[in-house]
């Protein structure tokens, strides 16, 4: 008998505790005060009807000289004895211009990182943001993430998003060597960008 007794009495406290913190949790704050997600309407944003645009300009990468806007800040231990230099990273604020000729009017910069990324080919893999400094789109961000085989005569690309005009950005860029120089390794690169936004 006290054997029963003791576990209608376990029993009973542990209904309690369920029904106890049941209670506690529904009534302190209401739900929508703090909320980790909800719907909403494009045009609470304000956004606009979706547009496409093309963009073209010249990308320059100087490695040499004494004002490099590429600068290497890492290496692997193999990246010597790797053909693509596999395990290299650089850190670029390359100029964007309208030409292909460095002195050309400057419209933005590219900000970020390339990487050697492939163990067999040239390739990098690009993480960096076109930040745009001329008319409209002065202010204005589109990022880059994406495989960039330098061999190739024309690499694709991905737009993953964007700042300012360029908010819900997305696309895809094609870059095609320019110029390369064997000597300094100074390149400068054509792009063609393809971009929806609001």
């Amino acid at each position: 008998m006290a054997k029963t007794l003791l576990k209608l009495l376990f029993s009973t406290f542990i209904l309690l505790s369920v029904m106890l913190s049941y209670v506690t949790s529904t009534t302190g704050e209401p739900d929508d005060i703090h909320r980790f997600s909800r719907q909403i309407s494009p045009e609470t944003l304000d956004l606009k009807q979706e547009k496409l645009i093309h963009l073209h300009f010249y990308f320059h990468d100087i490695v040499s000289g004494r004002n490099p806007t590429a600068v290497e800040v890492a290496r692997a231990a193999m990246t010597n004895t790797s053909a693509p230099h596999f395990g290299q990273v650089f850190v670029i604020d390359d100029p964007l211009t309208l030409g292909p000729n460095i002195t050309s009017k400057l419209v933005g910069r590219a900000q970020g990182i390339d990487a050697s990324a492939s163990q067999s080919e040239w390739a990098l893999l690009m993480a960096l943001n076109f930040a745009f400094m001329e008319g409209k789109y002065n202010g204005s961000n589109l990022s880059i993430l994406g495989r960039n085989a330098i061999l190739y005569d024309v690499r694709e690309m991905p737009i993953v998003g964007g700042s300012g005009v360029f908010r819900f950005a997305r696309g895809y860029a094609q870059a095609r060597t320019h110029t390369f120089d064997l000597k300094t390794l100074d390149a400068v690169v054509e792009y063609n960008v393809y971009v929806l936004h609001h």
